[in-house]
């Protein structure tokens, strides 16, 4: 079946043909598919099964389908146009980081396909459109999760007060391969070919966790000694939730495929270290998500007004959900069950608050005449 796009604005119809807008669309506008595409994955995964709910995640796994596809025929023009603008993003130390949202997207969209796509292309398709989507998005976020951090240590010139949450993004992507890959592991032959994507995904999950713990410190330590991120960057406090319900959802997501791929005795290992991390993580992900909900009502009561950054509302609590869905099945406790259905309704409300002002500022023109991500900000704003 073949997913037809809605006419394009005529915004996005110069954007796509090479007009000047074109040289500012950033890689962060990959967020768009990220944030679209979670909200059918985690809808899927939900415990709670509401009429109307799966045809729902379709349609939005259809729609993250056809943004994606929008935004690597404008990317690809960009580079091709607007080649320096491109190349300067990466010196940029403003928005280089967002590349990582480039095989974030590509994973988010295949992991969809997957969980409710299939409803639509079968399941032999969805199979093969996702092992591609994870094959290249693994591939691609390796490359940025060595890529980007390298240009910081060599060509940035950063001080801890520049520490921001983007800079989680170049090294998440592992994390989203590591809890996409289970997915697969069923339809690979049995023994060497389950084991290796088993413990390969295990790998990913380890460079993820451990790059994300070397940045943390320097996040939160940015905020204790600096002050709140200026009000456009509020909403990036979000990130950090990415990579704790990602990593929580991983561990839950390895350990369900773990005893045909490995069997005993690590099968059951698997399974107790997830319950054994995810409790923990996603209760520290409760904590932060407390935490950044006051600033960016504090932000709000000062005026902040909507930008790309409020996409930073959607996929890392939908990673939550998941990780909270996952804990669910594995526990059997409710609390989880209604932990992921809360984080579920919060999802919803960000996604569709974010959708509906992106596309306003995508029919006004408003959005591409704005520069693609705010800079770092060092200045205490009270």
């Amino acid at each position: 079946m073949v997913l037809l796009a809605p006419p394009l604005s005529p915004v996005l119809t110069r954007t796509i043909s090479g007009a000047p807008s074109l040289g500012r669309l950033g890689p962060n506008w990959y967020a768009t598919v990220m944030g679209t595409a979670i909200v059918g994955t985690a809808g899927s995964a939900l415990p709670a099964h509401v009429p109307g709910l799966r045809a729902g995640c379709t349609v939005l796994w259809g729609l993250s389908a056809v943004m994606l596809a929008v935004l690597l025929t404008a990317r690809a023009c960009h580079w091709a146009r607007h080649r320096e603008q491109a190349r300067a993003h990466l010196l940029d130390p403003a928005v280089a980081p967002f590349h990582g949202c480039v095989p974030m997207a590509l994973l988010a969209v295949g992991a969809a396909t997957l969980a409710v796509g299939r409803d639509v292309l079968g399941e032999r398709t969805a199979v093969a459109v996702d092992a591609v989507l994870f094959g290249t998005g693994t591939a691609l976020g390796l490359t940025v999760a060595v890529v980007i951090p390298y240009l910081m240590v060599v060509r940035h010139r950063l001080t801890p007060a520049d520490a921001s949450p983007v800079w989680l993004l170049p090294v998440v992507a592992p994390m989203v391969s590591a809890a996409a890959g289970p997915a697969l592991v069923p339809y690979l032959p049995a023994g060497q070919g389950r084991a290796t994507l088993l413990l390969g995904c295990y790998a990913l999950f380890g460079i993820s966790l451990l790059a994300t713990l070397t940045m943390l410190p320097l996040i939160f330590g940015r905020l204790v000694t600096h002050g709140p991120l200026p009000l456009a960057m509020t909403p990036l406090l979000l990130l950090v939730l990415g990579p704790l319900g990602q990593s929580a959802t991983a561990a839950g997501q390895l350990a369900q495929v773990a005893p045909e791929a490995v069997g005993a005795p690590y099968g059951r290992a698997f399974g107790a270290f997830a319950v054994l991390y995810g409790v923990p993580v996603l209760g520290f992900a409760l904590l932060w998500l407390v935490l950044a909900g006051a600033l960016v009502l504090r932000a709000l009561r000062r005026g902040m007004r909507f930008s790309m950054t409020w996409w930073a509302f959607t996929f890392p609590v939908g990673t939550c959900v998941t990780g909270a869905a996952g804990l669910a099945r594995r526990t059997g406790l409710v609390v989880f069950d209604v932990l992921a259905v809360g984080l579920f309704c919060l999802l919803v409300l960000a996604w569709a608050v974010a959708w509906s002002n992106t596309l306003r500022g995508l029919l006004s023109g408003a959005l591409l005449a704005a520069p693609p991500a705010p800079g770092p900000g060092t200045v205490r704003t009270r």
